[in-house]
């Protein structure tokens, strides 16, 4: 992948909480559910429902987002296309992150089992 610093640079300084919204309507509409959508962000980065919502009133950056979460020791385990782009070949790491739960939130709207998106055994 080619990445860019503009890219990057707007990916950071996007909000958490500009994004969520979408996330759970994409989950939504295809019969999953805003707690599976909450497991599998809390796989990702260790954060709780409260905590997750803390950090989407504070209005958190990707950035700080990341920052200061508890990454998955497994999340290098997620691979595949997302927004045209090997998820693996990212070679921002942020950005990577961010294409980590993106990857994520798209395989629970397609339908996958859950213990195939948390990368179970």
């Amino acid at each position: 992948m080619t990445d860019t610093s503009k890219h990057d640079e707007r990916i950071a300084q996007m909000s958490v909480a500009s994004v969520f919204p979408h996330y759970v309507t994409k989950v939504e509409k295809k019969g999953r559910t805003k707690e599976e959508l909450m497991q599998v962000i809390e796989w990702l980065t260790g954060y709780d429902a409260n905590q997750l919502q803390e950090l989407l009133d504070k209005n958190v950056t990707f950035q700080e987002f990341f920052a200061a979460c508890n990454l998955n020791s497994r999340a290098h385990l997620i691979t595949g296309v997302i927004c045209g782009y090997r998820v693996e070949e990212i070679t921002n790491p942020l950005t990577q992150q961010v294409r980590y739960l993106d990857k994520l939130v798209d395989e629970l709207a397609k339908g996958k089992k859950m213990e195939k998106i948390l990368r179970v055994g």
